[in-house]
């Protein structure tokens, strides 16, 4: 026996399809909840819905199971029939992680969760501490990125399904690696979504890139909110799923005088208590605003962390000068990547020139350990138009220079596949809608954006080529092959030197100092006992170090310690150490 419900509150007659025959539903209750009793369904059996005198048989919003596609009939799963055996698993201190993002359907030959597995122990031997899964709720067709997800309770079936996500979250916390999943609850994908066939899960009032926002203040937005937020404790509760990354939080638009994303952080507050877990919960957005990240007795929203973007481009422009427009433009210069190490934002309450206004707001007070630094992820390759990597386009000694900045900086550091041995494959955009005029406009869209930036039409992958998914495919053969070996091992270096040293955990503000010359290019970042030095000129330069100091690592032969000075040649970064250790 299962007992079927779904909201459905402007409608007149709602009926169940299940084992064929179509079952109406009780009436209604009064916060628009239909639900009946069906003796011979259980675990396994499909159904759909049928609303009003629409003939369509819709899956159920709520579907944690999805086996034919986002248009096929849901399938009942037994959250409660997987056997974990993580029970001692606790996942360590935010503060203290090593993030790796990674893209299922990209990180293997397989694309699958069941062989992402296999890399886990290589993940542990690099020096990870959280895994950041890239969307896994089910989408149209059969690749892509995610973002563009419509069925959110379920697992994307060409990753495994449901239990291909339990399997994966065990292995992970059997080897003590965390887990956290990107959700995507600012917008539905294009293809597939049948919400608005229930009720109003948006809203016209307000508009996003993705057309109509979704409803978290007008008529019935408490039950959306409620599905949102039923969603995120899915996740943890019976996926085991250690935090979530929200993105764009920047599109939602909410005036409640609850926020969505206070009441989140409550809600999740209360089920890390009950599970004796700590969960953690890490927002995308461009916004500026530190409330994000404040803790909810200081007023803010309570999110545990952010991305930093302008950590990203402070650091990209410096060592890609006048390699992209847009929102580069507000960058390129060193005082800019000292501010963004320092104290998180760049732009705090200043003028942005890109933006033509006043944006963000001071971080004042903000512990760096609120904000996930990086040079490369999902967005920041996958949105260039050839999906090029910062080796290939900075070059193999800056990108050196690149991870020394973001392992070394007071911020949480987040790595992106592939990046720690300077992977050939790029990170392209690539998706498989199965409606023809939604592919077709993807694609000319695609083409029509980068060519208007002056790149050469036929150098732009159509995304909707099965071949753009399998160029961007990590080559693990890599690992053991000339330079890509020789950045490995620098990446390792550097996560061990982190994890082992004091200073380098720590977040406080004022801790961490910059100094740094325009004319000459070199940047000096001093956190206690250890010393970061980088020369971006053209020139070597001669930097002084304090007496009795060390060299622990360099980037690459020709850095040189001479008494009190460290020889820096182009292009290069040393990290030194007063410790006596």
């Amino acid at each position: 026996m299962h007992r079927f419900t779904i909201w459905a509150p402007s409608a007149e007659s709602v009926a169940v399809k299940v084992n064929g025959a179509v079952i109406p539903m009780r009436e209604k209750d009064d916060q628009g909840t239909w639900q009946i009793e069906v003796n011979d369904a259980g675990p396994g059996t499909d159904y759909g819905y049928l609303v009003d005198e629409d003939p369509t048989c819709c899956p159920d919003p709520r579907s944690q199971w999805q086996p034919n596609g986002v248009h096929g009939l849901s399938r009942l799963y037994d959250q409660n029939a997987f056997s974990w055996t993580d029970g001692k698993f606790r996942a360590i201190p935010l503060a203290s992680a090593i993030v790796y993002e990674l893209h299922i359907g990209t990180l293997t030959e397989q694309g699958t969760l069941d062989s992402a597995i296999e890399q886990l122990d290589y993940l542990i031997d690099l020096g990870v501490t959280h895994i950041e899964l890239m969307p896994v709720a089910s989408f149209a067709g059969n690749y892509g990125w995610g973002y563009d997800g419509v069925a959110l309770f379920s697992v994307h079936e060409p990753y495994g399904g449901p239990d291909a996500l339990k399997r994966f979250v065990n292995a992970a916390h059997q080897r003590g690696l965390a887990v956290l999943l990107d959700v995507v609850y600012n917008h539905f994908g294009p293809v597939g979504n049948y919400t608005g066939n229930f009720g109003p899960y948006l809203t016209s009032a307000h508009h996003t890139p993705w057309g109509g926002a979704v409803n978290l203040e007008e008529a019935w937005s408490h039950q959306v909110r409620r599905f949102f937020c039923d969603n995120a404790l899915m996740w943890m509760r019976d996926f085991h799923i250690d935090g979530l990354r929200l993105d764009a939080v920047h599109a939602f638009v909410d005036r409640s005088a609850i926020h969505f994303l206070e009441q989140l952080a409550v809600e999740v507050e209360t089920l890390g208590a009950t599970l004796a877990r700590p969960l953690v919960l890490i927002a995308e957005s461009d916004l500026n605003d530190p409330r994000i990240v404040r803790p909810r007795v200081a007023g803010g929203f309570g999110m545990d962390a952010q991305w930093n973007d302008d950590f990203h481009h402070a650091l990209f422009a410096v060592l890609c000068p006048g390699t992209a427009g847009g929102y580069y433009a507000d960058f390129g210069s060193l005082r800019q990547l000292a501010k963004a190490i320092e104290v998180g934002f760049v732009y705090d309450g200043i003028y942005s020139n890109y933006r033509n206004r006043i944006h963000g707001r001071p971080t004042q007070g903000l512990s760096l350990h609120r904000f996930l630094a990086f040079i490369q992820n999902h967005d920041q390759v996958g949105n260039r138009a050839l999906g090029d990597r910062v080796a290939e386009i900075a070059g193999f000694d800056r990108a050196k220079i690149a991870a020394a900045i973001v392992l070394m900086s007071p911020s949480i550091p987040m790595l992106f596949q592939g990046e720690e041995w300077a992977a050939s494959s790029p990170f392209q955009y690539f998706a498989d809608h199965d409606d023809p005029e939604m592919a077709r406009r993807v694609s000319e869209g695609r083409k029509k954006e980068f060519t208007a930036f002056g790149w050469d039409p036929e150098s732009i992958s159509d995304p909707e080529s099965r071949e753009t998914l399998e160029r961007s495919k990590l080559k693990w053969s890599e690992l053991s092959v000339g330079q890509h070996a020789e950045m490995l091992c620098w990446y390792r270096e550097l996560i061990r030197l982190r994890r082992t040293t004091l200073s380098l955990n720590d977040g406080e503000p004022g801790h961490t100092q910059v100094s740094y010359s325009e004319e000459e290019m070199w940047l000096r970042m001093e956190r206690g006992e250890t010393t970061i030095l980088c020369n971006l000129g053209r020139s070597e330069r001669v930097i002084s170090v304090p007496v009795g100091s060390r060299l622990v690592l360099r980037s690459r032969e020709g850095i040189l310690q001479r008494d009190a000075t460290v020889v820096l040649p182009s292009d290069s970064v040393a990290v030194i150490s007063t410790s006596q250790k």
